[in-house]
């Protein structure tokens, strides 16, 4: 928003992008551009982000954030779309310094030459303390009027906000589940398990609990009535629905291998998250894969699979 609007006093026209997968949303910058009236263009990045996330050139964060490619492939599309838009150049509003791995000087330097348009991306709430771009040296932006904004302190941020008179703007924090350590191992067994990675497996990494059963199966259990319709729906024949019928309990989903050793363990381990009491037996429906039939759970201390819980 900011990087936007210093561009914007300028009399320089400025198109939004935001490039969305199941990792990142794209409704809180829907809501950001239209407070400054900004047009925006949403990008599905998914397929390309996937191949990154799952081997990155230039690794990976804290958790499974490989925020150095991420960076560079989404300024690589926007370096795609410059002709087709009509636009000369890309804007960041990326700060030196703000975040110390990803947005230090051989980090932005990095993300830009991998981008393939070094010269023409510009990050204007730091430009002071980086090298002159193409947009600069070409003078169709001011260079004095840029800013010289770095470290990890928010406050000229908000100033600068507040002279823009931008309002309500979002919290810093909370954009990328990759950045999350228990969506990151999720993720990361998801796959190093060997199945495909489709959309809905990835929207089902942010729900429930979730049990490595064998290599090839995984049972997502819901922990209210929201998880367990979302979790109905996401399956979309792709396992077994496991349902409590019998007493309040969730919803579970089975996927991969359904051997007879995989069903009673999710069996059990659905049974114990009811409203059972230990050592109670639960009737439990099974739908899918061509199956619909009642099926026994035997509720046991929710410690007994504390191991396999990813």
């Amino acid at each position: 928003m900011l990087a936007g609007q210093v561009i914007r006093t300028q009399a320089i026209d400025v198109l939004g992008l935001f490039f969305e997968t199941p990792f990142f949303s794209s409704a809180k910058a829907k809501e950001s551009a239209a407070s400054i009236h900004l047009s925006l263009k949403i990008i599905d990045l998914t397929a390309s982000h996937l191949e990154i996330v799952r081997k990155p050139k230039y690794g990976y964060g804290g958790n499974m954030n490989p925020c150095i490619d991420c960076h560079s492939l989404m300024l690589r599309t926007a370096g795609e779309l410059l002709e087709k838009e009509g636009a000369s150049f890309i804007i960041s509003g990326e700060v030196l310094g703000q975040r110390p791995m990803s947005q230090n000087l051989r980090a932005l330097s990095t993300v830009a030459k991998a981008s393939g348009f070094n010269g023409l991306i510009l990050r204007p709430l730091s430009a002071k303390h980086l090298p002159l771009t193409i947009p600069e040296q070409m003078g169709w932006v001011k260079r004095e009027e840029l800013l010289d904004f770095s470290g990890r302190s928010r406050k000229p941020q908000m100033e600068l906000a507040r002279k823009l008179d931008i309002q309500g703007y979002p919290s810093p924090a909370g954009g990328c589940l990759l950045t999350d350590p228990i969506f990151s191992r999720r993720l990361k067994d998801l796959l190093g398990s060997g199945t495909e990675c489709e959309v809905q497996e990835l929207q089902l990494l942010k729900l429930g609990r979730h049990f490595r059963l064998r290599p090839r199966a995984k049972l997502v259990v819901g922990r209210n009535k929201e998880e367990n319709e979302t979790i109905v729906s996401l399956s979309r024949d792709a396992g077994l629905i496991l349902r409590v019928e019998s007493i309040p309990g969730p919803t579970a989903l089975l996927c991969g291998e359904l051997t007879q050793e995989s069903m009673d363990l999710a069996l059990s381990i659905t049974a114990s998250y009811s409203d059972a009491k230990e050592d109670e037996s639960v009737d439990i429906r099974m739908l899918g894969k061509g199956m619909d039939r009642m099926g026994k759970g035997a509720c046991c201390v929710k410690s007994r699979f504390a191991e396999l819980m990813i």
